[in-house]
């Protein structure tokens, strides 16, 4: 914004690259390589055809929860929208190197902090420093690909988490097992934002 040479965390993906330029290509190749058309995808994850036009062509910053309707529409992970792969981890990943998303309406703050292998499908470790706002809420569908696990633990502030018609309240310290198997509901609660590790593993 204005004349800050700080880029914002929302814009910058790989090197510098666009956000939205590359879940725009991640998106492309993801429905491509699985033989769907805009018309398969719309049904599988009910977001528009329209609306997957405009992400594919990054003329539209998507939500996470629309991001999510994605992914589970293609059953993949959120950070194959997110991130590239690589054919070989880093032994050190500095902050600075950490792939940043934000959602431009909730403010939800996502951090890549492992990287993502290729040719690992669900990777033995996606791990991801979420961050959300005070009282933000973000909804994810059942996933319809493979199904994976998540490992979440709490670092900061309260969180309420429901997983199918089970909740849960994770204050700072508490660790939540689950899966993708059934809908998901992250909120904030108190009077402050919150802070919590997700890693992700193979069922």
């Amino acid at each position: 914004m204005g004349n800050d040479s700080s880029p914002d965390p929302a814009s910058v993906g790989i090197a510098g690259q666009s956000i939205d330029l590359l879940i725009a290509s991640r998106l492309l190749a993801l429905r491509q390589s699985q033989g769907l058309s805009l018309s398969d995808l719309a049904e599988r994850s009910g977001v528009s055809k329209a609306m997957i036009s405009k992400v594919e062509r990054a003329q539209s910053s998507p939500t996470a929860v629309l991001l999510g309707k994605l992914a589970a529409g293609l059953g993949v992970p959120l950070a194959q929208l997110l991130t590239e792969e690589k054919a070989q981890p880093q032994r050190l990943r500095r902050r600075a190197e950490q792939e940043v998303w934000r959602d431009p309406q909730a403010g939800y703050l996502r951090r890549q902090v492992a990287e993502r292998q290729a040719g690992s499908g669900v990777e033995m470790v996606e791990m991801v420093e979420i961050e959300l706002p005070r009282e933000a809420r973000v909804d994810y569908p059942r996933w319809s690909g493979k199904p994976y696990r998540q490992c979440l633990w709490m670092l900061e502030g309260e969180l309420q988490v429901d997983y199918g018609d089970e909740r849960f309240e994770l204050a700072p310290g508490d660790r939540l097992d689950f899966g993708v198997d059934r809908p998901l509901v992250f909120k904030a609660l108190g009077g402050s934002a919150c802070r919590y590790l997700l890693v992700a593993s193979p069922e």
